[in-house]
């Protein structure tokens, strides 16, 4: 009997894509007489392409889908986005959208505002007509008679005192600082802006979506706290 793995083309495909196993750099050509073996080839690249993203979002729930043709993949394989009640990592997962975008998806629903379709969406993010074609397939408008659960309110990152930053943000004593400094100069304008200003990690920004927001204009001074009355006896 000829050698050969004992893995079938497909499984071996899967493992390699994953990393589990060594990529093989010379496939083993058949000898004569040996009956060809079956290439994932010939289920089609789309089926295979879709069987290892399968894979991957069951090795990684939270996967980032990384472009037009993952999105249609995923779906095919049954995952949808409910846009008007969708999590800050439902939205992050498609291609193309930003900490800004879901901050602004995020406030508005919890403000009760719901999107009827890809129009909506589109006007109210500004984006490419092309883009939101690319999240189409994944896509879902349901209607709701009742508002989303109740979200504590976003913290105003331009007015707000300095220990909220630690209490409601948890933010390390040293980032703490440098926002404030930073906002002394000029208020931020977004959470682009403020990443880029105090060189935050990708994961804090999008912890901060839905939960910061950023009055404009002039800051005023932050006014002692009056003292205390004395305790009665």
């Amino acid at each position: 009997m000829a050698k050969g793995h004992w893995l079938d083309p497909l499984a071996r495909s899967l493992l390699e894509v994953t990393g589990q196993i060594r990529r093989d750099p010379e496939r083993r050509r058949p000898e004569s007489g040996e009956p060809e073996s079956r290439e994932p080839e010939s289920r089609g690249d789309d089926s295979v392409d879709r069987d290892l993203l399968a894979l991957k979002l069951a090795q990684k729930p939270g996967l980032r889908l990384r472009s037009a043709e993952e999105v249609r993949q995923a779906a095919a394989l049954g995952w949808r986005l409910d846009v008007n009640r969708a999590t800050a990592a439902d939205w992050l997962r498609l291609p193309g959208c930003t900490p800004s975008h879901v901050d602004l998806l995020l406030r508005l629903q919890s403000g009760g505002v719901q999107l009827s379709g890809t129009e909506d969406l589109q006007n109210l993010l500004h984006v490419d007509g092309e883009l939101i074609r690319s999240w189409t397939p994944l896509l879902e408008f349901r209607w709701y008679g009742e508002p989303p659960p109740a979200r504590p309110a976003p913290l105003d990152l331009n007015r707000c005192r300095a220990e909220q930053l630690g209490t409601q943000l948890a933010l390390e004593e040293s980032r703490c600082r440098r926002l404030l400094q930073e906002r002394s100069r000029a208020p931020f304008r977004d959470l682009a802006d403020l990443q880029q200003r105090l060189q935050l990690p990708a994961e804090l920004v999008e912890g901060l979506i839905g939960r910061v927001c950023f009055g404009q204009g002039p800051i005023g001074p932050e006014l002692p706290r009056p003292p205390r009355p004395p305790a009665s006896r």
